[in-house]
């Protein structure tokens, strides 16, 4: 039987592979507004493919923080101070981003749009890089001292390993995008996402190996959790190769999916190759947060538990809804606010 430590744990992680999957594909939109649209109105198209479900996507990560700060402070306490700077960075590129897709339709003038233009492609761009660049540094491993206090240098934060880590997460949101865009649009902007989509998948590839390598050779989670992870691993590459076939087959919907599974396998990778920890120490095991010494206390997490378990059909419920009533193609003819 479950625990509450682990139950918790396994919660934050789906919370977070609920907004990576969700909120992946607004992320690859953003991006591609930049480089796929070649005029403002199809740069409107795109936005307003996203437009009804962006802002719900982002109370899945909003979910997962609270959900850590609650169930387990210490790991809060610990990232959230030693990642200080870079989160600063995403949080910033969050709000311009919001703030970007409210304002740029508000005047009719090419230096105000193309300045909320970069806005909305710099914070669909930065987010899956630091988030990248963070997750992969848990898993390599951080300096933290047995006080719980990571003091880690630039160099902790960013290096080789990370960078790859970041770069990764980011074309795969941008291929799951695309493939998003391809599901929502018509004429030859969804053919032209679909196309970009299958190019991508070659570099997409080249990088899942290479992190694969650099994972199993500077980390020690295929050693605690080889068979999980080695399963993970073909699942991935199944759902990979069945995504390049759909593409190809024009089923953007299966195609969609298949790069929505990468993802989610991606995410539960991490928490996996971590578990029990939460943040791996660099300095020595015995300093790693772990789902018992990071946690609240037994009543807290019962408390918690109730609560969730009421609310969670409720949230789920409505953003299915929306899912379903904004459900239909955008073409150009129609519209368009932003």
């Amino acid at each position: 039987m479950l625990s509450l430590n682990e139950l918790w744990f396994i919660l934050v992680a789906v919370l977070f592979i609920g907004f990576f999957f969700l909120e992946g594909f607004d992320f690859g939109v953003g991006m591609s507004t930049r480089f796929l649209a070649k005029n403002d109105m199809e740069r409107r198209v795109l936005i307003n493919s996203i437009g009804p479900f962006w802002d719900a996507n982002e109370v899945w990560l909003l979910t997962a923080g609270g959900a850590m700060f609650a169930a387990f402070p210490n790991w809060y306490a610990t990232l959230f101070s030693g990642y200080y700077t870079p989160f600063v960075i995403l949080l910033l590129a969050l709000i311009g981003r919001g703030v970007a897709f409210e304002f740029r339709g508000k005047v009719e003038n090419a230096r105000w749009k193309n300045t909320w233009d970069l806005a909305i492609f710099l914070g669909s761009l930065l987010p899956p890089f630091l988030f990248g660049v963070v997750f992969s540094g848990m898993l390599k491993g951080l300096p933290i001292d047995g006080d719980m206090e990571m003091k880690a240098g630039l160099f902790d934060m960013v290096n080789l390993y990370t960078l790859v880590g970041g770069i990764t997460v980011v074309v795969l949101c941008l291929v799951h995008g695309l493939l998003f865009t391809s599901l929502r649009t018509t004429g030859s902007l969804r053919d032209r996402a679909r196309k970009l989509a299958h190019k991508l998948l070659i570099p997409l590839a080249v990088l899942f190996v290479v992190f694969g390598a650099m994972t199993f050779f500077q980390t020690d989670v295929f050693e605690v959790r080889a068979l999980p992870l080695t399963l993970i691993a073909v699942v991935g590459l199944g759902a990979f190769l069945l995504a390049g076939w759909f593409i190809m087959k024009k089923k953007d919907g299966w195609a969609f999916g298949m790069t929505g599974t990468l993802i989610a396998l991606s995410i539960a990778s991490v928490f996996i190759g971590l578990f029990p920890r939460v943040m791996v120490s660099s300095i020595s095991e015995a300093y790693s947060l772990t789902i018992h010494n990071a946690a609240s206390g037994p009543y807290s997490l019962k408390i918690m538990t109730i609560v969730a378990l009421t609310l969670l059909p409720f949230v789920l419920g409505y953003q299915i809804w929306s899912y379903f009533v904004f459900h239909k193609r955008i073409n150009e003819k129609e519209h368009l606010e932003y």
